[in-house]
């Protein structure tokens, strides 16, 4: 087993490998004091479990996975290693009363990113647990194989910390973006349904935007990015829509089918339709 401890900037980087020939080997950890800490799993597959208060978290497949987490000295930390899954785990960790101290800005970026961890309420709390990309990959491979010594070393673990969390952050803030933009499109969609539920009376667009939990305008721009036309434009074809079917296939009258879409007025109805479609009703 090979464990490095390195100090860098009121944060503390922990170097672990581990291999054994024989069929398993446990090889457990515990922190002196709270950390908030981000775990980079790389090119061994070692087996996980995190034990605290009675309760296990496992993780069968390790390789290139972060975690990061909040722990106590509560926690332990045990890897299971085995001939062919040995362990090789950089860890960066640092303290909350630390966090105004990083010099590169980290501190901020785990209170916007890694929230739950910066204010914890168990003696163990994990965040986002994803894949490495493979540049964080390769930078993580470099920790390890590392030849330099003395001030060279330090200056090279400095300025891999650094490019490492950048891409971390990044990613992060990569996947937030598209979380947001998920719950958005998902708001959206259900603001379609609701205007085809219900197409003689739709709401107002203050009333559209209050029931999806949005504002008007941004109801109006991501409408329109999403269907290609305006709330308006959209209600209106699709009324014209129903119309055209109620009178081809349903035999309805020009007066019924206007009155089954919303419109009180036969002109404004016959307009709108022979602007649409080309013809007028009465030609359907």
């Amino acid at each position: 087993m090979n464990r490095e401890i390195i100090d860098i900037n009121d944060c503390t980087i922990l170097l672990e490998e581990a291999s054994t020939d024989k069929n398993s080997l446990i090889d457990s950890c515990f922190f002196d004091e709270p950390v908030i800490a981000i775990a980079f799993y790389g090119a061994g597959d070692v087996s996980l479990k995190v034990k605290y208060d009675g309760k296990t978290k496992e993780f069968h497949h390790t390789k290139g996975m972060i975690l990061s987490f909040y722990a106590d000295k509560k926690v332990e930390f045990e890897h299971h290693v085995s001939a062919q899954k040995p362990l090789q785990c950089l860890v960066i960790t640092t303290t909350i009363k630390n966090l105004d101290k990083l010099p590169n800005g980290e501190g901020q970026f785990l209170e916007q990113f890694l929230y739950q961890l910066v204010h914890p309420k168990d003696h163990y709390v994990e965040g986002p647990v994803f894949n490495m990309t493979p540049e964080m990959f390769l930078l993580v491979e470099q920790f390890f194989n590392n030849k330099y010594e003395g001030n060279l070393k330090m200056m090279f673990y400095k300025s891999h910390m650094s490019a490492l969390l950048s891409h971390y952050f990044g990613e992060l803030a990569f996947q937030k973006a598209t979380e947001i933009n998920t719950s958005l499109l998902k708001k959206i969609n259900h603001a379609q349904e609701i205007l085809l539920s219900d197409l003689e009376n739709p709401p107002s667009l203050t009333e559209l935007a209050h029931k999806i939990g949005t504002n008007i305008n941004k109801l109006k721009i991501e409408f329109k990015a999403q269907f290609g036309v305006p709330v308006f434009k959209y209600l209106q074809n699709e009324r014209l829509k129903k119309a055209y079917s109620l009178i081809k296939n349903e035999q309805k009258t020009i007066q019924e089918a206007a009155w089954a879409v919303g419109y009180d007025s036969l002109g404004s109805f016959s307009n709108a339709f022979e602007k649409k479609f080309g013809y007028r009703p009465s030609q359907v």
